[in-house]
């Protein structure tokens, strides 16, 4: 064992590993932190950055091993010195090169979970994310380094990065199954939606069955002994059931995850995906004006609730229905109020020039924004002129002709523009 020892220590000084850690390091926390989702912190997503480093630090870490490979190879004729088994010393090199890598990759991430835990990530992180990325990471150092030693030429590191970059870089997520082939190339994971544990099982097995392949086909290769030969059909039988069970998934790597969401409950209800819960207070100043002005309408409404992306908005029942931008770009908080006005009108088109400039001028107070630049007319002078409770009382009782984009210039005028009837109607904000 000391033995042993002492050459550990001798092949961990080799500058390949030197080289290789902080490379592979630097350029992983790069890819990964540009795959994370600005603003929002949901696991599967930090999972999915973190793959996506390795499908940068995979070809790099191939190349390098491929290196370290040629250049050690001139060596061998000290090694074959000792009494040593002619595989011993590339299964040092194996696990040395595997070690650099994994701590790299262990770098990478550190940085993304803590930049999900600063962010109170939301979700699970699955036990399996981020084993997939370590095992396709570690099958290109084996895969690269044998490379390196059946074939010792200067230009084998280049053909190694040659070949192992478009597989990597160059598929598209979602598209085929060879997607998922490791290392997987996943999309964003959308709110709402999670990445199937069944299919990172697969990509964990797949890549730990073929690194155990090409690890014992060239243990046997170098020691001409047939006792390899039984572990290699497993590890090959084990690498093909995954490579069926994978295929058989069409490509489809995420799956409807529903999760309790984040909610704020005053002076509205208004609940969101967890991994947005910073959004709360700027929607629920947004929504509150929105709701004192339909309060005691058919469509008031006293709570907000953010749906997927495949469900429509609607206001009913009380509940108002919104999409939020996954980024929560700036502006989110106006684009969801305008859903929710959306969603109260039936009639998409109005039957006339004037109707379509009144519905304009009571979507303008609506949602707060300044009256539309049109021609004056008597009712819009009329309605610039009353006062918000005025308008808000005016509302219930026309709200079924805004609703149906038959509002007219008679709408303006009469006992029912023109008087306030007193009393605060139906429940809910009734002030902004």
């Amino acid at each position: 064992m000391s033995e042993f020892g002492r050459v550990l220590r001798v092949e961990a000084r080799r500058s390949a590993l030197l080289v290789a850690v902080p490379a592979l390091a630097g350029a992983g926390v790069i890819a990964a932190w540009l795959s994370l989702v600005p603003g929002v912190a949901y696991w599967d997503n930090s999972v999915v950055a973190l793959l996506n480093a390795v499908l940068l630090l995979g070809p790099v870490a191939a190349a390098l091993s491929a290196w370290a490979a040629v250049r050690e190879r001139n060596l061998d004729y000290l090694r074959d010195l000792t009494a040593r088994s002619p595989a011993t010393a590339a299964l040092l090199d194996l696990l040395l090169l595997a070690a650099g890598a994994l701590i790299a990759y262990t770098a990478v991430t550190a940085v993304v979970v803590t930049s999900t835990l600063a962010r109170a990530g939301a979700g699970p992180l699955h036990p399996l994310g981020v084993p997939v990325g370590a095992s396709a990471l570690v099958l290109h150092v084996v895969a690269g380094y044998l490379a390196g030693r059946v074939a010792p030429r200067p230009a084998t590191p280049v053909a190694v990065l040659a070949l192992s970059w478009p597989w990597a870089m160059l598929r598209e997520p979602g598209r085929s199954w060879l997607s998922l082939l490791p290392p997987p190339a996943f999309g964003r994971v959308a709110l709402f939606t999670g990445l199937r544990p069944g299919v990172l099982a697969d990509q964990l097995v797949w890549a730990a069955g073929l690194t155990a392949a090409l690890v014992l086909a060239y243990a046997g290769w170098t020691n001409r002994r047939a006792f390899v030969a039984v572990p290699l059909a497993v590890a090959l039988a084990v690498t093909a059931v995954a490579t069926v069970r994978l295929a058989s998934t069409g490509g489809r790597a995420v799956q409807a995850a529903p999760v309790a969401p984040a909610c704020r409950e005053w002076p509205l209800t208004v609940c969101v995906h967890p991994a947005q819960r910073a959004a709360l207070p700027t929607l629920t100043a947004a929504a509150v004006p929105l709701a004192a002005r339909l309060n005691g309408t058919p469509a008031g409404f006293t709570r907000v609730e953010q749906r997927p992306l495949t469900e429509p908005t609607v206001v009913a029942g009380g509940v108002a229905t919104v999409h939020l931008d996954e980024e929560l770009a700036p502006g989110y908080q106006t684009r969801a109020v305008r859903q929710i006005r959306d969603g109260l009108v039936t009639a998409r088109a109005c039957a006339s020039p004037a109707a379509v400039r009144y519905r304009a001028l009571v979507d303008a107070w609506l949602l707060g924004e300044p009256p539309p630049q049109a021609p004056a007319t008597a009712a819009a002078r009329r309605f610039g002129g009353w006062s918000e409770d005025r308008r808000r009382a005016w509302l219930r009782v026309h709200f079924a002709a805004y609703r149906d984009c038959a509002l007219r210039a008679s709408s303006f005028t009469g006992p029912a523009a023109g008087r306030h009837k007193g009393g605060k109607h139906g429940s809910g904000p009734s002030s902004a």
